[in-house]
Formats: structure tokens, C-alpha cells, sequence
């Protein structure tokens, strides 16, 4: 079987991986090539350019970097229309997939997509193009199966696939050693996730910083550890924000681990949002794009929230810092009240425990079985 793949993100990468481990199981021989992350990679998986070129947030940080994207994605599919893979699977990233997989289709080859975009939330007209791009559509959430049933689009719900092993999760001695380092007993640590993307890391981080200082005046007890996404964001947050002039210990990768092991996070708003919620961690997340995207954003959006999490509690219990309110001053009130009020402190983890039990799902199954099903009904045509 020929498989061609797309992730663009941190988040995709991981979910590339357990897909591609599930589809192997199956088809040994199975290839697997197009734009892969270092744990597609680890899998056999073959990319065709760096997975980080592509990761832009936003309206803005798109149009800066927009030559080379389209550069990439005229070369993926060129490489697709003469390879002629078996099914093409784009993972999130809508902008850049929906277009290519647009092409495929109608070229005649089987496409699907992983993560649905937030359509339910935002842009909502994107269903038209939607469904002019895919034969089938993944999702990770119920009611977005619920949704793409009432547009009639072909959907089958697979679940997180980190729901299931988080469950059980276990960190490892030597990581817990290096995430924990000296900590000693009694201190809480707080893990601060600035996100995967630099767009969002260079808004973010220098407003969390601060707070990390203002909150380690007033709770001596705390440690603060950023796991970073990458070497690039690592590297930045090293030099250009001189992390080792704050309380803020710096790390590379671990974020799962992290946050397995953290007392609560500060985080950007996205994947590591619904993350810490699988671990059920209480959180205060933080939303800042360019004044393009806000202007864009307020005249699409047709929800109220924008992490993850609450949209899978009832009621909403994750605060959200979004824009202007996204400052040191809002954010070190969020933290301290989550540090002084058990009761909301409780509340809020009661609420978040709940989530990965009801994601949980044989995900990289249920995709296969998915994507089997789609591949036997088109031969039989």
C-alpha cells in the first residue's frame, strides 16, 4: 500500500505516527511519503520537505511566509500525481491541505482528512470546500461527527489517540529526573507551554515570563519549566528572551511528561490545551494573534470559547486570556487564584478528569478500519 501524508505541526506529527504504527500492523510493506515530523520518521514515514516550514499560525504569519508554502505544497503534489499513493491522508493543517487534497481528489485519488478544522466554531462557509476535498473525514470528537452527519460528509469519529495512554501514563525515572531536577518536597511545579509555532511563542512567552517572575515573588514555593516544542524555540527562548535571567527552567521536548507531572499549566491556547486536559490539569490558557486574525476571527466566529476543554465540559471551566486581555496582570490573578482556592482549583480538575476517559478509543484502529472501508467501496464501484 502507498500512502501519502501530511502533518504540519507538533500535534500532527504525533498523531502521524500512531496512524502510520496502526496502518503498518497491517500492511507491513506499507509506504508511507510526504511531509513527516521526526516521529512520522521514526516510523518509516519519508518527507519530502521540513514539517516546520509549513507551521504558520494565523492570517498574517501565512501571508509572510506564503511563497514558501506554496512552494512545498506544489511539490507534494507533483509527487503525488506521479506516485499515484493508494490514499492520501492530510493531518490538520486545513490551509495547507484542503487545497492539495482538492487536486488529489480530482485526480482520482481516495483523500482523507485527520482533525477536523474548527468549521463548528468558525468559518463556517469552509464546508463547501470541505467536501469538495475529502472522501472522508476523521475527527476526534463526537460532535464534530455529529456535525459533518448533518452537512453530509462522509465522517466516522476515531477518538484522541492520546486519550487511551494517558490513562495509564508513567513517566520515566530518568525524565522525571530531568523535568523535576532538585525540586524539593512541597514545591509545586507549573509547567508553561508557549506553544509549537514562533508566531505564537514570540506573543506569548514574554508575557508569561513575566508573570512566572511576578508569581515566584509571591509564592516562593513554586517551580516554573517550559518544555520546549523544538530546537528553534528552544534556542529562542535561550537567547532572545535570556530565559536563564527568570525563574523559568528551560527543557527540550517532554511536554507530555511534563505536564503528567506538573500541579497546573499556563498555556497557549491549541493541542497542548486539550493535552493537559487529558492529564486533567488545571489551566489558565492564552490567545494572541495579529490585529488581521482578531478583525477576521470576530466576524466568523460562532462560539464563545476558543480551548479546546471547553467545549468538552459543562459548564466552560478553563479561563481563557484572549487578545488585549492576554497580560501579565490577568494571568498572574488567574494562576494565584488556582494556587490560594482549592475548591476552584477542584472544580476545575473534577470537570477536566472527565475528558479522557470519554475520548478514550482504539484510534488508530478505528482509522483503519475507516479508510479499508472507503478504499473497498471505491473498487467496487
Amino acid at each position: 500500500m502507498k500512502v501519502g501524508i501530511v502533518a504540519g505541526e507538533k500535534s500532527g506529527d504525533y498523531l502521524g505516527a500512531e496512524l502510520i504504527k496502526s496502518v503498518k500492523r497491517r500492511y507491513p510493506n506499507a509506504e508511507f511519503v510526504g511531509l513527516c515530523g521526526p516521529l512520522m520518521q521514526a516510523e518509516g514515514g519519508v518527507s519530502l520537505a521540513e514539517m516546520d516550514k509549513i507551521s504558520i499560525m494565523g492570517v498574517a504569519g501565512a501571508l509572510k511566509g506564503l511563497f514558501g508554502i506554496l512552494s512545498i505544497r506544489k511539490a507534494i503534489r507533483s509527487h503525488m500525481l506521479e506516485w499515484q499513493p493508494d490514499v492520501f491522508i492530510g493531518i490538520d493543517v486545513p490551509d495547507f491541505n484542503l487545497s492539495l487534497e482538492i487536486k488529489l481528489k480530482q485526480a482520482g485519488i481516495p483523500t482523507v482528512h485527520y482533525v477536523s478544522p474548527t468549521v463548528w466554531a468558525w468559518r463556517g462557509k469552509r464546508i463547501k470546500k470541505i467536501k469538495r476535498a475529502v472522501n472522508l473525514m476523521l475527527t476526534l470528537f463526537p460532535f464534530e461527527e455529529t456535525f459533518y452527519k448533518k452537512h453530509n460528509t462522509p465522517v466516522k469519529y476515531v477518538g484522541h489517540p492520546l486519550a487511551k495512554p494517558v490513562l495509564d501514563w508513567l513517566v520515566a525515572e530518568d525524565v522525571k529526573a530531568l523535568i523535576l531536577a532538585d525540586q524539593s518536597t512541597g514545591r509545586k511545579m507549573i509547567s508553561v507551554l508557549p506553544g509549537s509555532r514562533m508566531s505564537e511563542v514570540s506573543r506569548l512567552a514574554p508575557i508569561m515570563l513575566q508573570a512566572c517572575q511576578e508569581l515566584s515573588e509571591l509564592f516562593p514555593n513554586l517551580e516554573f519549566v517550559i518544555p520546549a516544542a523544538n530546537k528553534k524555540i528552544f534556542e529562542y527562548l535561550r537567547s532572545e528572551l535570556q530565559i536563564e535571567q527568570t525563574p523559568v527552567r528551560l527543557i527540550l521536548g517532554n511536554s507530555r511528561d511534563t505536564l503528567a507531572l506538573c500541579h497546573l499549566s499556563i498555556l497557549a491556547s491549541g493541542t497542548a490545551a486539550l493535552e493537559a486536559a487529558l492529564f486533567g490539569k488545571p489551566m489558565v490558557v492564552m490567545y494572541k494573534v495579529a490585529k488581521l486574525e482578531e478583525w477576521y476571527a470576530a466576524r466568523t466566529m460562532v462560539v464563545k470559547h476558543f480551548s479546546m476543554p471547553n467545549h468538552l465540559t459543562d459548564p466552560p471551566v478553563v479561563p481563557e486570556l484572549i487578545q488585549d486581555d492576554a497580560n501579565v496582570e490577568n494571568l498572574v490573578a488567574q494562576v494565584s487564584r488556582l494556587l490560594i482556592d482549592e475548591n476552584h482549583y477542584q472544580t476545575m480538575q473534577n470537570a477536566l478528569i472527565e475528558i479522557a476517559p470519554s475520548l478514550s478509543e482504539e484510534s488508530g484502529e478505528l482509522a483503519c478500519d475507516a479508510i479499508e472501508l472507503l478504499l473497498a467501496n471505491r473498487a467496487s464501484k
